[in-house]
């Protein structure tokens, strides 16, 4: 397992952006998928989005696309989340999450390491 720690979240207005960040302390993360999730009370966690081992290949749940970008930064062992054209359907805290895997899933059960979630409030 690897330790992660996101950071970013915050409260925008709606049509605003923030980016969330992902930091882990393995320094074989880009050998890891990571997926970013999102939840709200009283609802399953929802895969948000995921990139592949060496970023061959990434994943965006239907509502998030053309407004969501995920990417990572191997020398920073970083993944971010650009959130763009954010919607108040957007809010949940939102959580990266890791394996040592080398395609994409949305599977909360597939991932071995979590962060421990970051707050993000659209509202005007």
């Amino acid at each position: 397992q690897v330790q992660l720690v996101e950071s970013g979240g915050g409260l925008v207005h709606p049509g605003g952006s923030l980016t969330l960040s992902c930091t882990a302390s393995d320094v074989r993360f880009n050998e890891h998928a990571v997926g970013w999730f999102r939840q709200v009370p009283g609802k399953e966690r929802e895969a948000v989005s995921c990139i592949a081992r060496y970023d061959v290949r990434t994943y965006y749940v239907d509502s998030v696309k053309g407004r969501f970008t995920i990417s990572r930064d191997s020398a920073k062992n970083t993944v971010y989340l650009q959130m763009d054209s954010l919607k108040p359907e957007d809010t949940a805290v939102y959580y990266c999450a890791a394996v040592y895997y080398s395609g994409v899933t949305t599977e909360t059960r597939d991932f071995t390491s979590w962060g421990q979630g970051t707050q993000v409030t659209v509202s005007s």
